[in-house]
């Protein structure tokens, strides 16, 4: 059960990367980032090479992939920097990633993500494509690779969600958008709850393996390519009042912008620190654990957890419905 005690650290929403993991020894390690061509991947993928680990790219452009492993390689002094294809809407891509893992992996970052697509997409098999893309691809990465993170006794997986998760729960009912009007942020909001109910149930399912799985929220940073797919206007606006040095605000709540090199710190210390050894199943942001939110405090909030992210019942039903999508 989950202790009432938040964790906090000495770290905050100005910390970097490169802070939080500053004398942590990760040699001998391998770790996993998806997403990791740019941006939050990369500033991440690079952070933990920086320490020791052996890091893999997961990555759906290899030749951007290729790059950036140079330059974090150059950056690091490290060579063990890897590429390998992976498309988190693939099934096939997703199998042949994980057969080729041989070893223990005991980092695994599901950082890569799509955001507010403005027209409701689906696979092939009939899933809304940020619902399949930022969760169901993540989770048959993650089932895949089981083995290899069990095999490490200590394995933690880090949830990429957002402060978007306030603007849905996961619709049971209707994941697909087939009886209700699509709204792109509800899509999105759903898909990032997801992130996090994932995080509850691996934590949940994968404990006696020595798996913990924790959900973060990196912040906003409309230097990456999760804010391509934005509408146009509104990533102007947002845009605009990051070179004013003012707050943004999205779904009606306010937010300070980020570096990358800021993002990226919660998911490198959520990876990394010895303070959250044998913790699973809570969300962070900010480099601390958050606060779950009041029902009525959820989408006011410019940050907290929503509870309907961190319900054991609807992490379980998501994880038998996730089983089932992916043919497990």
């Amino acid at each position: 059960m989950k202790s009432t005690q938040l964790i906090h650290t000495p770290f905050g929403e100005e910390s970097t990367a490169a802070e939080v993991i500053k004398g942590i020894d990760l040699s001998g390690k391998h770790a996993v980032v998806t997403g990791a061509s740019s941006g939050l991947g990369a500033e991440t993928a690079r952070a933990l090479a920086s320490a020791g680990a052996s890091v893999t790219l997961a990555v759906r452009n290899t030749d951007a992939g290729e790059l950036t492993a140079i330059d974090i390689r150059k950056a690091t002094d490290n060579d063990g920097v890897h590429v390998r294809p992976l498309d988190l809407v693939d099934q096939a891509s997703i199998a042949a990633f994980t057969s080729f893992w041989a070893g223990p992996l005991h980092i695994l970052v599901n950082n890569a993500g799509v955001m507010a697509l403005p027209a409701l997409d689906r696979t092939p098999e009939g899933w809304e494509l940020q619902f399949a893309s930022n969760h169901l691809g993540h989770f048959a990465l993650a089932l895949g690779l089981h083995d290899a993170l069990a095999a490490a006794g200590d394995a933690r997986i880090v949830s990429l969600s957002s402060r978007g998760h306030h603007a849905s729960p996961v619709e049971f009912d209707d994941i697909n958008f087939n009886s209700r009007p699509y709204d792109p942020w509800l899509a999105y909001g759903q898909s990032k709850t997801a992130n996090v109910l994932f995080a509850v149930g691996a934590s949940s399912h994968w404990a006696a393996d020595g798996i913990t799985a924790n959900a973060v929220h990196p912040g906003v940073i409309m230097s990456t390519n999760l804010s391509r797919h934005m509408d146009p206007e509104q990533a102007a606006q947002l845009r605009a009042a990051e070179a004013a040095g003012e707050d943004g605000s999205i779904l009606g709540a306010p937010f300070r912008f980020k570096t990358t090199a800021q993002g990226a710190a919660t998911s490198v210390l959520v990876a990394t620190s010895p303070q959250l050894e044998g913790i699973g199943g809570r969300y962070f942001e900010d480099c601390n654990e958050a606060e779950t939110l009041t029902p009525e405090a959820v989408g006011a909030s410019s940050g907290g957890a929503a509870p309907f992210a961190l319900d054991p019942d609807a992490a379980e039903r998501l994880w038998a419905l996730s089983l089932a999508a992916v043919g497990a």
